[in-house]
């Protein structure tokens, strides 16, 4: 019998008995020896653990359920029976890092919490790196404004057709969802026809600006929509003729790469950033400069995932967007938490994607 099945029955046979404290220190205790069975794969069968887990979770405080779950929430082989049940947990302290990060909670499971929690739950399963239709349907209709914003703005996030139609209704009248919700690339035409409809000038504007491709489509909606009202285009308040052929020359130099992005982003060089992320990840020059300006973006963290960045190449770009009074320097945490949950083979494919939706879009 091995030292590491010995342990967990000695642990086991005194969980009954312990304080509260004491049991509180074994479920660390067995924690530590999850991770090293599995980091060392030295026990085959972990599925005791589970047990042991669940058994040692009952009835401790709720500081160190919410220890235990942002233990296991990161872990892809965390047990999963102790994982449902911090996800099911009432107090967001704990199911929050689980909803959000655990890649052991299925759609099934996701639904269902979606279903009968609370708003802070609901949240929590917004900010995941990937997110089914399925989920994002009860989302966007129990979720309040926090977790609809927060849904629209996840590029990681599947939106079925009834889902961006529920977005548009919940759009009248808030600026903020209505840009959002018209930014995503995969908005079906005649559902940007009817956001187009109801939203306000300066949103129609913004949204002609996301749709670099598609400036036709997007007026003929505005016609449509408002008789007698000319849409207006945002205009660029930074020329990037200068900074494009700049970074195309250290592009074809091979130097076009992270040092580049991080000491443009140190050096405040707004435009050579903006244009050298836009070569890199061979997208529309217009399309990186909105998912610049727009403080919500979440494209932005995904084309920094997609591209490899390190964490501290994108705090500069952040810091940089701060400066320029973009986001504030509060928001820069919750910018950088996002990229660090979000995976790079779902950025990848995300960023794929905007590629071929933006080379299909009829051109003007």
């Amino acid at each position: 019998m091995t030292a590491e099945l010995t342990l967990i029955e000695e642990i086991e046979n005194s969980a009954a008995a312990a304080s509260p404290s004491r049991r509180n220190d074994m479920l660390q205790k067995a924690v530590d020896l999850f991770c090293v069975a599995v980091d060392e794969s030295i026990y085959d069968d972990l599925s005791i653990f589970d047990d042991v887990l669940i058994r040692l979770a009952a009835d401790i405080e709720l500081a160190a359920r919410a220890l235990l779950a942002r233990r296991l929430a990161p872990m892809r082989q965390a047990p999963p029976r102790a994982i449902r049940m911090l996800a099911f947990d009432d107090a967001i302290e704990v199911a929050g890092p689980i909803l959000s990060q655990s890649a052991r909670v299925d759609d099934k499971t996701l639904v269902e919490i979606a279903r009968t929690k609370g708003q802070g739950h609901l949240l929590a399963i917004s900010q995941r790196g990937g997110l089914s239709e399925a989920v994002t349907d009860v989302l966007i209709e129990r979720g309040d404004r926090d977790v609809v914003l927060s849904t629209a703005d996840n590029y990681g996030a599947s939106i079925s057709e009834p889902g961006f139609a529920t977005l548009v209704q919940r759009s009248k009248g808030d600026d903020l969802l209505a840009e959002i919700v018209g930014c995503r690339p995969e908005i079906p035409s005649q559902v940007l026809t009817t956001l187009i409809a109801q939203a306000s000038q300066t949103v129609r504007a913004k949204l002609e600006t996301s749709h670099p491709r598609a400036k036709a489509e997007v007026r003929r909606a505005v016609a449509e929509a408002a008789i007698g009202v000319e849409a207006r285009v945002r205009s660029a308040l930074t020329d990037y003729t200068a900074a494009f052929a700049m970074v195309e020359r250290l592009r074809r130099a091979g130097q076009l790469n992270e040092y580049a992005i991080a000491n443009f982003a140190k050096a405040g060089d707004y435009a050579e950033a903006v244009a050298g992320l836009a070569l890199m990840c061979d997208l529309p020059l217009q399309f990186v400069e909105q998912a610049m300006t727009r403080d919500r973006s979440e494209a932005l963290v995904v084309l920094a995932k997609a591209l490899g960045l390190s964490r501290s190449t994108v705090e500069e770009i952040l810091l940089m967007r701060a400066r320029k009074g973009i986001i504030s320097r509060t928001q820069i945490a919750d910018r950088l938490a996002r990229f660090e949950r979000l995976r790079s083979a779902t950025a990848q494919e995300i960023v794929r994607i905007f590629r071929i939706r933006m080379k299909v879009q009829p051109s003007q």
